[in-house]
């Protein structure tokens, strides 16, 4: 979903799109072009989208593209000036009128404190934590991936919560929003450093360690090209099945020997495909599960 700069306590006009991949960018384009506050991508079939290739933004065959405009417009005008602009029949769209309400509020209200062990909170920035003396991660969902709403990650939350940090050196490998290497940071780690393939992820991480209090000497952040490998105590990659398979070598040369290796984003049909391109150096702990959803820690062996 893509926002402009607007005030969200006016009363709002959606405009409804029901098209295919193919179109649905040209739309998202036409319609901010325009004069739309937000754009948003639904499934509009039930159809789920479990695992894209690497690099890919994939969409559903039948997507709805929806146009967010201000109750005030022309929206004649708009659906006009959308069908000259795409040069496509758009007599499938549709003009619906929100409820008028305090959005900000009702967007607000969907998150609240995330409990991930005995000691560790995800707390959104607007929430007093439950417990005041735990270690309470302050993260607010934004445009990078991972608030600990999602299996995936809390997978990683719950198992960080059983380790001793102190002192040891992270790497968070796709970090999105940084929460896992913020976490273990917050949990006493020496350092951190992201690495992602988004510019933005990298941004984001930075924002929230300095949300978090977090020394900004403790938060590196890189791209993939401009990461120069080095040994930490334990790595982080919460991304998918086929691109952790890729990366074995990559994430087998950031762990030390007696280091740990914690892996997610994967389903329990593909554990096992992801265990075998690590077997052979490192030792695996028993499966963690949530929801079809899988995460695997495991040790890096001092000699093969």
């Amino acid at each position: 979903m893509r926002w402009l700069n607007v005030a969200i306590t006016m009363p709002w006009l959606q405009l409804h799109f029901l098209t295919d991949p193919e179109h649905a960018s040209a739309i998202e384009d036409a319609l901010l072009e325009i004069g739309a506050a937000a754009v948003t991508f639904q499934d509009n079939e039930d159809q789920p989208i479990l695992e894209p290739a690497l690099g890919e933004t994939p969409l559903w065959k039948a997507t709805r593209v929806t146009g967010l405009f201000d109750a005030n417009v022309d929206t004649a005008g708009i659906s006009e000036n959308v069908a000259k602009q795409l040069d496509m029949d758009i007599s499938n769209s549709q003009w619906e009128q929100l409820e008028d309400k305090d959005w900000q509020r009702e967007w607000m209200s969907h998150y609240r404190p995330i409990p991930c062990g005995p000691n560790l909170w995800v707390c959104p920035s607007w929430c007093e934590p439950p417990e005041p003396e735990a270690v309470n991660i302050l993260l607010d969902p934004g445009l990078a991936f991972g608030t600990g709403t999602h299996p995936t990650t809390l997978q990683c939350l719950q198992w960080l919560a059983d380790q001793d940090m102190a002192d040891l050196t992270v790497c968070d490998y796709g970090c999105g929003s940084g929460i896992l290497g913020i976490a273990a940071l917050l949990m006493g780690a020496r350092s951190m450093n992201g690495v992602d393939i988004d510019p933005q992820a990298l941004i984001a991480t930075r924002d929230n360690a300095n949300r978090n209090q977090i020394d900004e000497s403790k938060v590196s952040t890189f791209l993939p090209k401009g990461f120069k490998p080095s040994l930490h105590d334990i790595v982080f990659a919460n991304i998918l099945a086929g691109p952790l398979v890729e990366l074995a070598p990559t994430l087998t040369s950031l762990t030390k020997p007696g280091g740990k290796l914690c892996l997610s984003g994967i389903l329990d049909s593909q554990a096992q495909a992801v265990m075998d391109a690590y077997q052979d150096e490192f030792e695996f702990e028993p499966i963690r599960e949530l929801d079809h959803w899988v995460q695997l820690a495991a040790t890096r062996r001092t000699t093969n």
